[in-house]
């Protein structure tokens, strides 16, 4: 334990030098004082004492045993066992206390018990089935969670020794093993809007402009947090998967309405136009009235303000420049995919080469006339 000790103090040394980490500090002391029992189990068996027994009426009376409940003036209370406070008022006390042997006759402690002063960690932890020492600490200001992760892993390469490793535990193991997970997820949005939208317009082009605008407000994201001092935490992440069915949501209206003004024989450009002008006014009035409600997120105080603050300064700034750049970036990507989707598609016949049916024509003796293709 002394060199587990050591071990640790030089870990923790190492990382309070590093700038990422604001403070590192463990709990693990070997040195904490402590009185160790030791039973002399052939003695106990000649007084007829069960070890199990003795330990258990032990933890009885030096750290209480619920027992049962009783109402009282109507109110509900809980009888606990335990040795009256003068009775265990010190450590040498254990050795005056008495527990009952198989003849039911009650034997001291101190026949079969003796204690012995030792040094030891208050508390022994054990992670993976291996002793361990828990190691607690933040990021320095300006620095986020995941800058202070791999500071850590850089230390713990170059500084433990050999026979000593490391794990995460608590939010920070949380936090490695879904720190991939979020770009699996984000890729498994656009596949899945991608997919609705080419079902939607039978076309493998004219979604590729609503998936394209995503970029700009996810950089405004990004943008407004940096500017706000936050960190791109699970808060701002759930704020992106939201963002991409809002600004999804704007793309898709500019690019129905331009597609179904091109099917009703305007051109590419034409229709390009009157989408994004027909459409300017709803999605300023559904933008900036979403961006409006999260402005109280956006400068929350009090429990749980920096999640608050994360997810309303991720999603409002990423609307709003997403908004701004989307009414320019969509309908100018519309005519650039909608040009290629012509070219590439497959072409219309013209209705002059299409040969009509020969017909031919009998009249039987009763006047009707059958006609043969």
């Amino acid at each position: 334990m002394q060199k587990t000790k050591k071990v640790t103090d030089a870990f923790i040394a190492a990382l309070k030098k590093r700038p990422e980490i604001g403070n590192a500090f463990t709990s693990f002391d070997p040195s904490f004082p402590q009185y160790l029992l030791q039973v002399d189990q052939d003695k106990a068996a000649q007084k007829g004492v069960s070890i199990d027994n003795a330990m258990s009426t032990l933890q009885t009376l030096m750290g209480s045993y619920y027992a049962s409940n009783f109402i009282r003036f109507g109110q509900m209370y809980k009888v606990m066992v335990q040795a009256s406070p003068e009775y265990r008022a010190k450590p040498e006390d254990i050795l005056n206390l008495r527990v009952k042997n198989k003849a039911g006759e009650m034997v001291p402690y101190s026949n079969f018990i003796r204690l012995e002063r030792v040094y030891g960690p208050e508390q022994i932890t054990r992670y993976n089935m291996y002793m361990s020492a828990m190691i607690n600490g933040d990021p320095a200001p300006g620095y986020s969670s995941g800058d202070a992760l791999r500071s850590v892993q850089e230390v713990a390469d170059k500084e433990l020794p050999k026979g000593y490793s490391f794990a995460w535990s608590g939010m920070s193991r949380e936090e490695v093993l879904s720190g991939d997970q979020a770009i699996l997820i984000f890729l498994l949005c656009l596949v899945f809007v991608y997919l609705l939208l080419v079902a939607q317009y039978e076309s493998l082009f004219l979604p590729l402009p609503v998936l394209l605008s995503l970029p700009a407000g996810i950089f405004g994201s990004f943008l407004c947090l940096q500017l706000a001092g936050l960190q791109n935490n699970i808060y701002a992440q759930v704020s992106l998967v939201m963002l991409i069915g809002l600004l999804g949501k704007n793309a898709i209206l500019i690019v129905e309405f331009a597609n179904q003004r091109q099917q009703e024989g305007l051109s590419i450009l034409k229709a390009a136009i009157e989408g994004a002008v027909t459409r300017l006014r709803p999605i300023l009035m559904t933008s900036l009235a979403f961006i409006a409600g999260l402005i109280p997120l956006c400068i929350a105080s009090g429990a749980g303000a920096l999640g608050n603050r994360s997810i309303g300064t991720a999603a409002a700034g990423g609307m709003f420049i997403g908004t701004v750049f989307g009414l320019v970036l969509v309908p100018g990507l519309y005519v650039l995919f909608a040009k290629l989707a012509q070219k590439v598609g497959p072409k219309q016949v013209p209705t002059d080469d299409v040969k009509p049916e020969s017909v031919s024509t009998k009249t039987n003796p009763n006047g009707v006339v059958l006609q043969e293709s």
